[in-house]
């Protein structure tokens, strides 16, 4: 079936709402760490109120507020002030204990299940995307944005929410004591909101391009590792260097316009803030200085006016907090929603009951932006048999293998296993189904003896030994500094390329599967150890489905069947003997590889 055209983007909402939604499974923690946050501003608002209480015992003594509350004497109340005091730091300390151990306890918690929900959608999506997707890209948004998201809802989220705990809770005390005061201090709120708004919206984008500029930063040096010795053997490294200087340049390019932006914030702030402060100096002062307000009431509002004030003049390093937190949530929630174009099926498939019969129906497929590659694409392999598939380059061999493992879908006709279309399959059931010996292998970084086990994670050391024997790697691995113990080193590079391909082919026989398919599985081997596993495929094929993809024809030539393929079409079909008696498109290739001339007879 053909893929359905993809319509315009959808509106996304805006990021801090997709991150609340995501934080729901997490909401009692987020509710107490919440509540633990704005308790610990409360109380650290209060000595304020302390000062102010004090200040009023001492000018009014026996008449003050607490006296009120029958603590007539000056001793007295300052023994209350003295009570509340120690309370009140302790309370402050308690919540602030507790509310760092809840947001960091949250943000290593959702940093943990964030990375893993998105590497496990990352491995359900189909090859073409990651075909389309560079791997250091996708490596910043596993590691660097979400590292970024879990320092934003590790300090970032407390301080936001403190500064709007302050703000209001000071703006209340502010209004009830002196109603005018309050007004003429808060009318600086609006430009500091307008300021607020303004440059969230304007570091928005900026704050994006800094973490594509991020992205394609760690794509380069992953590709440089990755390609060092292709880099040494061309003496590319000042090319390199100079590229990597050109994307690190266009990283730091893309901060310094957000940080330009940012740092400008601050001086806004603070010129609000002086009207603000000046405004309670003045105003404040004359009330007092006239008898409308008390004296501690006025000391009350000059001293809080800082815990108010002051706060807002980091509200421009929040703000850029927030912003790249919520650049970093955006990145990594987009790829949490990238649509899945490859389903699982419903149906499982129990390994022991596989026969392996295989058949392509009427299969058509292109990859994405090119030309169809399989049209009306037909053919039957029955269970237990051996067949190989040649043909020239980019004639479509691979392709069949990359469909069988549903890596694409077709998007033509139908491929059925034991009769079962494989599209109603379990995905892990299928591929369990299969091993494949692929031309480019990769080994894990760890020992000889965990990569042959790789898929088969519980083997035991005997049958681990044993598929290496058939693979005709027994040889080489225990050669090795500690045998199976020996460390391959990343992508196996401390292993020449027929070693790690022995080692490949062991992985495949020790999970032994219903369907073995070994596309180019002898291709980086020498002549002699070929024709040892050869030998070790009379034993290794008997009794199940084998596809065989080879450009050498010797390894194909025993198959109960060889398949010729030129531009995703069949044009030959038999056995060796009947294929070079045909003298068609397979003779000419056994001719080529055997180095004959026109004219000279072949030999079966």
């Amino acid at each position: 079936m053909a893929p359905a055209l993809a319509g315009p983007p959808r509106p996304q909402p805006p990021a801090l709402r997709r991150l609340l939604t995501n934080l729901r499974p997490h909401r009692r923690l987020v509710w107490l760490a919440c509540s633990c946050s704005v308790l610990n501003k409360l109380f650290d608002l209060a000595p304020p109120v302390l000062i102010g209480l004090a200040v009023d015992v001492v000018v009014k003594q026996n008449t003050s507020w607490l006296a009120a509350f029958g603590f007539v004497s000056v001793p007295s109340q300052l023994g209350v002030l003295a009570v509340l005091s120690f309370l009140i730091w302790s309370a402050e300390s308690l919540f602030e204990y507790l509310y760092a151990l809840l947001w960091r306890n949250l943000a290593q918690t959702v940093q943990h299940e964030l990375r893993l929900e998105a590497y496990d959608h990352l491995q359900k999506l189909e090859m073409g995307f990651f075909e389309a997707s560079s791997s250091g890209r996708l490596m910043a948004i596993l590691n660097d944005d979400i590292n970024q998201l879990e320092r934003f809802l590790d300090h970032g989220a407390n301080e936001l929410l403190q500064l709007i705990t302050t703000v209001l809770a000071i703006g209340g005390a502010m209004l009830w004591l002196s109603p005018m005061v309050a007004g003429v201090s808060f009318l600086p709120i609006p430009v500091i909101l307008w300021g607020s708004l303004s440059f969230q919206k304007r570091l928005q984008p900026r704050y994006r391009e800094v973490r594509e500029k991020a992205g394609d930063l760690a794509s380069r040096l992953s590709n440089n590792l990755g390609g060092m010795l292709t880099i040494k053997s061309y003496a590319a490294e000042a090319w390199e260097w100079e590229r990597l200087r050109i994307e690190s340049d266009a990283y730091r390019s893309s901060n310094r316009r957000a940080i330009r932006l940012s740092a400008a914030f601050i001086p806004l702030i603070r010129f609000a803030v002086l009207f603000a402060f000046l405004a309670i100096l003045v105003i404040g002062g004359l009330q007092a200085w006239q008898g409308a307000i008390a004296v501690g009431t006025y000391s009350f509002l000059v001293f809080i006016t800082q815990r108010l004030l002051w706060p807002l003049t980091t509200l421009g390093r929040t703000l850029d907090d927030y912003q790249r937190g919520m650049a970093s949530t955006q990145r990594v929630l987009d790829l949490l929603e990238t649509p899945i174009a490859i389903p699982d099926g419903h149906r499982p498939l129990p390994l022991t009951a596989v026969r392996g019969e295989l058949e392509f129906a009427g299969v058509g497929f292109g990859y994405a932006g090119r030309e169809p590659l399989l049209e009306d694409f037909n053919l039957r392999v029955p269970a237990g048999s051996t067949v190989g598939i040649v043909g020239a380059t980019g004639s479509g061999k691979s392709t069949i293998v990359k469909l069988l493992l549903r890596l694409y879908d077709v998007q033509r006709g139908e491929i059925r296993l034991d009769g079962l279309p494989i599209q109603e399959l379990e995905l892990g059931d299928l591929r369990r189904a299969i091993g494949l010996v692929s031309q480019e292998v990769f080994l894990f970084h760890g020992t000889v003896a965990e990569n042959i086990a790789y898929g088969s994670f519980d083997a035991s050391r005997e049958a681990i030994a044993r598929a290496a024997q058939l693979a005709e790697a027994s040889r080489f691995i225990e050669a090795l500094p500690h045998g199976y113990d020996t460390v391959v080193g990343e992508r196996g590079q401390r292993l020449s390329g027929g070693q790690r391909q022995r080692i490949a082919l062991a992985r495949a026989i020790l999970k032994d599967p219903p369907v073995l398919i070994l596309d180019e599985a002898t291709a980086a081997v020498d002549n002699e150890t070929e024709a040892a596993i050869q030998r070790s495929l009379d034993t290794i094929t008997r009794h199940r489905t084998t596809l065989v993809i080879a450009h050498r024809l010797s390894t194909v030539r025993h198959a109960d069947r060889i398949v010729v393929m030129d531009h995703g079409r069949i044009v030959e079909s038999g056995r060796h003997e009947q294929l070079i008696g045909a003298g068609g498109a397979y003779a000419n290739l056994w001719r080529v590889q055997a180095g004959l001339r026109d004219g000279e007879a072949l030999s079966l």
